[in-house]
């Protein structure tokens, strides 16, 4: 339940897989809703279906760069910061942007929701955990990243977004949330995003070999779209203070070979399976304690992965046979830089 009458929120990264389905719900909710993107991930396909709503519009641009006077001078009750690469070949197809949207991005949205003030929403990450000793991962893990390897400009940049958030917190300056997000699935994700769902299932619809990193005993825990967008609702909207960042994600474990079975038998695909060394830094195991969202909130995950995967599939099934253009984010990222 989205408070106040017709609030106006502005959405950053609303293009993207997960900013479209925030889009969507709060617009259902009677928001008047302003999305922001780059277009460097996000695909203006994803709102397409938006294009006539009278209560949506969309604006172009990079929050590294100065906001637009469009976005300055219009009043803001409710910020969503969602805009970041989140797949590690797009936030490692430039590492500078990556670090640069975490930290220079938050840090001018947080500026804007001082100058409104405005509620802001932070999309953290269970990134934030690195390559986790505890497990699961409760909020007040500090958690075991690699501060200088191939995936520190995501993770350091997270951590270092969180940071800011709760310096404007403890200043009073802004009313901030930070959601730290687990693996999420659903339609809408490129298929070229080098995520584990959209691996396996494109590789499966595709009849071609299924990669597998290391020996696939590591464990993910995967959240469906739409439980995930109701958590983001419910952590903006609460109404109390609250004692940190809260973990949105799905508790149910299974390693990735389970999830290869799961979609080979709902796909009838014969893919054969072969190994890759796993990737520097890949967290071994993930899970999130999410008791704190389930005492804060009420919330917990209601769509199970059997529930979630045949519209997934169908989703990557649907680009294939539209055989939609797919570029690379550091050619996307060339192409806006000429």
């Amino acid at each position: 339940m989205i408070n106040g009458k017709h609030p106006h929120i502005l959405v950053a990264g609303a293009a993207g897989f997960i900013g479209s389905h925030v889009v969507d719900v709060l617009l259902a909710s009677g928001a008047n809703v302003t999305g922001f993107d780059s277009l460097l991930t996000g695909r203006r396909s994803n709102l397409d279906h938006l294009r006539a709503h009278p209560r949506f519009d969309f604006l172009e641009g990079d929050i590294i760069a100065p906001l637009p006077s469009a976005v300055r001078k219009r009043h803001f009750t409710r910020i969503y910061n969602l805009a970041c690469a989140a797949s590690p070949p797009h936030y490692q197809a430039d590492p500078e942007h990556t670090m640069l949207t975490s930290v220079v991005g938050t840090h001018a949205l947080l500026r804007l929701a001082e100058a409104n003030g405005a509620r802001l929403l932070l999309s953290s990450t269970s990134e934030v955990y690195g390559d986790p000793d505890q497990h699961p991962q409760r909020e007040d893990y500090h958690g075991n990243v690699n501060c200088t390897g191939p995936r520190a400009c995501y993770d350091e940049g997270k951590r270092a977004a969180e940071t800011l958030a709760f310096d404007f917190l403890r200043a009073r300056r802004v009313e901030a949330r930070i959601a730290r997000i687990f693996n999420t699935y659903g339609p809408r994700m490129r298929a070229d995003d080098g995520r584990v769902v959209s691996n396996i299932v494109c590789q499966a619809l595709g009849g071609t070999p299924i990669t597998v990193y290391g020996d696939g005993s590591q464990t993910r825990s995967f959240a469906y779209v739409s439980d995930l967008v109701a958590g983001l609702v419910a952590l903006m909207e609460h109404p109390g203070p609250l004692p940190g960042p809260v973990n949105l994600g799905n508790p149910v474990e299974l390693t990735i070979l389970d999830l290869i079975e799961r979609v080979l038998a709902m796909t009838g695909s014969r893919s054969p399976v072969v190994r890759r060394p796993l990737p520097q830094d890949d967290p071994r195991r993930r899970r999130p304690d999410i008791a704190r969202a389930q005492s804060l909130l009420g919330w917990q995950p209601r769509v199970a992965l059997a529930d979630g995967l045949p519209p997934t599939i169908a989703w990557f099934a649907a680009e294939q046979a539209a055989d939609v253009p797919l570029e690379s984010p550091a050619r996307i990222r060339m192409a806006s830089a000429a």
